[in-house]
């Protein structure tokens, strides 16, 4: 499907162009209606989870203290919302299996 080893959003409508049938058109106003949904809800403060893919989780990072790895110099980092990723035990599985 790729030879990148990205998968991209064009990718993801060829799919469903390809394995629903849909035009190409269709196809990706769908993943586009799909990806602003899911920023949509982060956006709004909400957590995004897809079964058997995974959940998107916001969290809120208190201010700390770096360095700078080059001077030594501590300097204070500004607290901050951050978004990970946890991904589902079956798409460990797959991952795993597939590897």
């Amino acid at each position: 499907m790729q030879t990148t080893g990205t998968l991209t959003r064009a990718d993801l409508a060829e799919a469903l162009h390809r394995q629903i049938g849909l035009s190409r058109a269709d196809s990706a106003q769908i993943v586009e209606q799909i990806l602003f949904e899911m920023c949509d809800a982060l956006a709004h403060g909400e957590n995004v989870k897809i079964s058997g893919f995974g959940t998107f989780v916001l969290r809120d990072k208190g201010e700390r203290i770096g360095r700078n790895p080059k001077t030594g110099v501590e300097v204070p980092i500004a607290p901050r919302r951050v978004l990970t990723f946890r991904a589902s035990q079956t798409m460990r599985d797959r991952i795993v299996a597939a590897g």
